[in-house]
């Protein structure tokens, strides 16, 4: 099968007076194929977004190749590169970035497909089943970006990315400014998408938080210091990090964890006797696992808070 996106060793070299050359990027490679969501992940200043403009072609690369949908998109300028944007499309961080905050939502959706000929009858009309199919009344089609929540702003967002039918959602960073709630029901809509389009969307999500990748990903790569130190399935990485930084990923996130199970249950994590998912009833328990992987890729894959049940031992 043809990858929908390939990038070949692509790098990003950037000149700075006085210093020394920054590479952000350093010869990445990798490919994503039609229907899949590929996860990037790493901390910030790991070259994650820097590989986004270099693959939307927000900046030049100094170095590799970048093919879209089978055409090499590297050097496109101008009015071919216009042509490719219908192909590709982003969600970015802060939703408000999508809008014109003097336009309404609808007028930001609509322009695409004013630009692609749909009179305004026709442009409505596809709005409103796009903001529908988002999750949002059609009559938000008439509000203004400050007249609605950050979560159905991002919503709105993705029905825009969404309006002329991409063959690539590139979502950076798309539910880090969101709280933890809404940030599961963008992740939820994002899933309901893919599995709607099948073949014909590929996604590619750009995050910090595992946790996230883990719940919605098909691959993972994970990124440091401009370069791809692993590359697997979620549960492999998480189950079986190869990497030293890719392991000290996911004991933050159990830092995390222990801060918020003291924090608001008064009790350290030593004293969890077992979690419970609300949904599927499964159990773990830390004293049944003799190295705390799998209690570890447990704790990951229910991080979400509504889908834990906790029981404590007594205090000593």
């Amino acid at each position: 099968m043809e990858p929908i996106l390939r990038v070949q060793n692509l790098t990003k070299t950037f000149t700075r007076s006085g210093q020394s050359n920054l590479t952000a990027v350093n010869g990445i490679s990798f490919d994503l194929l039609p229907g899949e969501c590929l996860g990037i992940i790493g901390e910030s200043g790991s070259g994650k977004t820097t590989a986004v403009n270099l693959i939307t072609r927000l900046l030049d690369a100094t170095e590799g190749r970048i093919f879209l949908d089978g055409e090499d998109i590297t050097l496109k300028t101008g009015k071919s590169l216009r042509m490719i944007y219908r192909k590709m499309q982003m969600v970015f961080q802060t939703p408000t970035d999508s809008f014109d905050p003097r336009r309404t939502l609808g007028d930001g959706i609509g322009e695409s497909l004013c630009n692609a000929g749909l009179t305004r009858k026709e442009t409505q009309k596809r709005v409103e089943a796009l903001l529908e199919k988002c999750g949002l009344p059609g009559e938000f089609a008439n509000r203004y970006p400050h007249q609605v929540s950050g979560g159905q702003c991002q919503r709105a967002a993705i029905a825009r990315a969404l309006a002329i039918k991409p063959k690539l959602l590139i979502c950076d960073e798309a539910t880090s400014a969101l709280d933890v709630t809404v940030q599961k029901e963008v992740i939820e809509l994002l899933n309901e998408l893919s599995a709607q389009q099948g073949k014909n969307l590929s996604i590619l999500f750009i995050c910090h938080d595992i946790s996230l990748v883990q719940q919605f990903c098909d691959r993972v790569l994970v990124m440091y210091h401009g370069e791809i130190l692993e590359e697997g399935t979620p549960d492999e990485i998480i189950r079986h990090p190869k990497n030293a930084y890719t392991r000290q990923l996911i004991d933050m996130l159990m830092l995390f964890l222990q801060h918020f199970y003291f924090r608001f249950y008064n009790r350290p994590h030593d004293h969890i006797m077992s979690v419970v998912c609300k949904q599927s009833g499964k159990c773990c328990s830390p004293a049944s696992c003799a190295d705390h992987t799998n209690f570890r890729h447990f704790l990951v894959l229910l991080v979400s808070l509504k889908q834990i049940r906790l029981s404590f031992c007594s205090r000593k």
